[in-house]
């Protein structure tokens, strides 16, 4: 091994030990990486931001924007409106919701896709009386599914395609993706449609005009008027009918006390409540409690100006890992944090130093004119049916022409992919389907710094001869095993190291050594990239491999080990029958 392959496979080995220690930001440790391979001399200075130009990144940017103009202008919740009422039915729910989210994610980011159906299908969960937790894992699930068919679908599918043109001059077309990425999407969402039972089912139930939760934690003062200073935290309870709990009390302005029943409450306590939003609203309004942080707002003159909406957290939101001091909730962005929930845990700290994560649920009071902007502003997701009218006409004709002129450009060969999908994003911008500020907030800008700097330090493999010296370790490791199984190794290695690193920097690693095994092997490298592509975008087993499984794991109230239920037996479904397509489509042994 040479010093220049040693640096190249340390850089790389830090980057997925710093990756796993989850301590710094993916985007900020692909840049030190990248700092770290130019000092040793392994990434010349000319080639050090040649990554920051790389199509993939034009790509993915575009791709955000386009899918953020679709869920602005509406026609998903159009063309669902009128299935809605006939969803009665768990089992017609999960079909529906499932199969829909898997074929919108093949033309648009199945994050944006996932995003668009979630308050859809909390809507038809609290109508319909169910529980929202065999709706959301599947959906989540199936937003991945749908990824695998086009090239556009899922960033693994963008980075393969790249890597193919580098190696053979031609990349992946739009469509190349389909055969293989159709056969486990049918039969992925067949499966969930019969899977969800393996769900739990007692975490999170619809209830009341607000989709709700359980266990938000909230804190309220007692008025030194209200009937219950005087009387016991027992009695409160009672008051609440058993459905809320005084999780604490602070007094003498710091002071944290955790209750027993017999504790005689005073006025200007401050109580810390557990409950679900409409147990909590029905007793603090019952009972003359003040929400702590619920403060008055600039431009609100009467009650009827004010409007409370539950959120949750999504991965790019700007909130996270801050507290609401240091955002300043109220004072720059017009809103009163009311409620907090984190997956069922209690929440230690007063609400207003607890640092916000992905998944988080929040609720949130402010003016009803401006809310719905400033839930997207904040990114948080609302968890009700959004009114896509307020502030201006959504333009669901001009989303849909765009999108299918893209489309039809891009799997006919008359335009490259790149040069597509940004002039779409641009057309989208032009004729107001999504504002200028709204097209810039959709873009991941971490993932695209992420892509950007690991670029040119995962070539480094290749330049150094590092992805050789793995293929070779891996032929050795294949020996005996016919090419189908060498197929299935890379697939399952694939899937197996998404979940630690972020989908795309495990393709931007894997995708050189899937093709060198191939070299090695004797057998063509199509199939190879192919099954790198679908282990890189099926992270069913972790809440954290994807963010689609962050997003929902707050409002489906699931725990880390849920996502096994659901995900072991389907990660295997998509092993045995991906190899099975891949080796169909696209054949192993050169002609």
């Amino acid at each position: 091994m040479t010093i220049d392959q040693m640096f190249s496979f340390g850089i790389i080995g830090a980057v997925i030990a710093l990756l796993i220690w989850d301590r710094l930001r993916y985007d900020l440790v692909a840049m030190i990486a990248l700092l770290a391979a130019l000092a040793v001399g392994i990434v010349k200075p000319k080639e050090a931001f040649q990554g920051f130009s790389d199509d993939i990144v034009i790509i993915v940017g575009s791709a955000l924007v386009v899918s953020a103009a679709v869920g602005r202008s509406g026609v998903v919740e159009a063309a669902m409106r009128p299935l809605a009422p006939r969803m009665r039915t768990v089992w017609a729910q999960v079909v529906v919701l499932t199969g829909a989210v898997t074929l919108l994610s093949a033309v648009v980011k199945n994050i944006g896709a996932l995003a668009i159906f979630m308050p859809i299908a909390l809507q038809i969960a609290r109508r319909n009386g169910t529980p929202v937790s065999l709706l959301l894992m599947p959906m989540a699930f199936g937003s991945l599914l749908g990824g695998l068919m086009t090239l556009v679908g899922t960033s693994p599918n963008i980075i393969v395609s790249r890597v193919r043109a580098e190696m053979t001059g031609e990349p992946f077309a739009m469509f190349d993706f389909t055969p293989v990425g159709l056969v486990i999407a049918v039969t992925g969402v067949a499966f969930l449609a019969v899977g969800y039972r393996l769900l739990p089912q007692g975490r999170a139930a619809a209830a009341g005009p607000v989709f709700s939760i359980d266990d938000y934690t909230a804190e309220a003062r007692l008025p030194i008027d209200s009937p219950f200073v005087g009387k016991t935290v027992a009695d409160l309870e009672g008051f609440g009918e058993g459905e809320v709990t005084v999780a604490a009390v602070i007094r003498e302005k710091h002071r944290r006390y955790v209750p027993s029943g017999h504790w005689v409450l005073y006025g200007n306590d401050i109580l810390v409540l557990e409950a679900d939003t409409q147990a909590l609203a029905d007793l603090v309004k019952r009972a003359g409690l003040r929400m702590m942080h619920e403060k008055e707002l600039e431009g609100v003159e009467n009650e009827a100006d004010m409007a409370v909406a539950e959120g949750v957290v999504e991965p790019r939101s700007p909130l996270i890992g801050r507290s609401i001091e240091e955002v300043a909730l109220r004072e720059r962005h017009g809103v009163n944090l009311l409620a907090l929930s984190r997956r069922g845990r209690p929440i230690r700290q007063r609400l207003r130093r607890v640092r916000l994560q992905p998944g988080d649920l929040v609720v949130l009071q402010g003016r009803a004119a401006t809310l719905p902007d400033t839930l997207a502003g904040l990114g948080c997701l609302p968890l009700a049916a959004r009114d896509l009218a307020i502030g201006r006409t959504p333009k669901r004709t001009i989303a849909l022409a765009v999108l299918g002129v893209t489309v039809a450009l891009v799997a006919s060969g008359t335009v490259p992919v790149a040069i597509a999908f940004f002039g779409a994003a641009v057309a989208m911008t032009v004729l107001g389907v999504v504002t200028p500020k709204e097209a810039y907030d959709a873009i991941e800008w971490p993932i695209l710094v992420l892509l950007g700097a690991l670029i040119p330090v995962s070539e480094t493999l290749r330049t150094t001869g590092g992805t050789e010296l793995i293929a070779s370790a891996l032929s050795d490791a294949a020996q005996g095993l016919p090419p189908v199984g060498a197929l299935a190794l890379i697939l399952m290695t694939a899937m197996a190291v998404t979940p630690f690193l972020n989908n795309a920097a495990t393709v931007l690693v894997m995708a050189p050594i899937g093709a060198s095994l191939a070299e090695h092997l004797g057998l063509r490298p199509d199939a190879f990239l192919m099954a790198v592509a679908v282990g890189a975008g099926c992270d069913f087993l972790t809440p954290i491999g994807h963010q689609c499984n962050t997003l929902v794991m707050g409002p489906g109230g699931y725990r880390f080990g849920d996502y096994w239920r659901l995900g072991l037996p389907l990660s295997i479904m998509v092993v045995v029958l991906g190899t099975a397509a891949i080796a169909l489509f696209w054949p192993l042994v050169p002609r």
